[in-house]
């Protein structure tokens, strides 16, 4: 499967926001962003005026990145939001935030959504009874994700936790710190969804 493998720091930089793509990192003084790194570039620095659809994109890369979705990937996904019924940009951030990747991140037992994405494929966690090792795996309301009782899983997820502790946990998810396990009390709403994004414009340029 494709994945991005360059600097996660420059994407930061061009979406001119903290995408927390590093972790830990991203909460210190070493941050891109709050050392007031500019945007990358030779024209970086200087002021555009930015047209509809170019505000379009940049709405729609930044949510993508903000997953850490391929194109590809984040097009299947909004096509499968387009045919729920309901609201489409909201159907979307539902879809991206219900990834078994990102609950994995919610929960604490990723530093960020890559390594999350890594410890799932590596088949750190089940559902359930049954191991699951795809990021892209769709949770469901009460279904309980448990950290494999191997011994470097357990110690991978309780590193982890330990680093991530002031990280608040939505309300939809609930957390058993002792047990190593999380349950997804209900599904999200939009109101449980605070990324700085504004969906539609994702949902307007998918639409021309």
């Amino acid at each position: 499967m494709a994945r991005y493998t360059g600097p996660v720091c420059r994407l930061c930089r061009q979406e001119g926001m903290k995408l927390f793509l590093k972790g830990n990192r991203c909460e210190t003084a070493r941050c891109a962003i709050d050392r007031g790194r500019p945007i990358p570039g030779a024209h970086g620095t200087r002021r555009r005026k930015i047209s509809p659809y170019a505000e379009q994109l940049r709405e729609k890369q930044r949510l993508r990145r903000l997953y850490g979705l391929m194109e590809r990937q984040f097009r299947i996904t909004f096509l499968r939001a387009q045919r729920r019924k309901g609201i489409t940009g909201d159907n979307l951030l539902k879809l991206l935030e219900t990834r078994l990747d990102n609950v994995v991140f919610r929960l604490g037992f990723g530093a960020s959504r890559a390594q999350a994405r890594q410890m799932v494929q590596h088949g750190h966690f089940s559902i359930g009874a049954r191991p699951v090792d795809r990021p892209s795996y769709q949770v469901r309301a009460g279904q309980v994700i448990r950290v494999k009782a191997k011994e470097r899983c357990r110690a991978a997820a309780t590193r982890n936790l330990e680093m991530t502790v002031k990280r608040e946990i939505p309300a939809w998810l609930s957390l058993d710190r002792q047990e190593l396990k999380g349950q997804v009390v209900r599904l999200p709403e939009r109101a449980d969804i605070t990324i700085p994004v504004n969906e539609q414009l994702v949902v307007e340029l998918y639409s021309k």
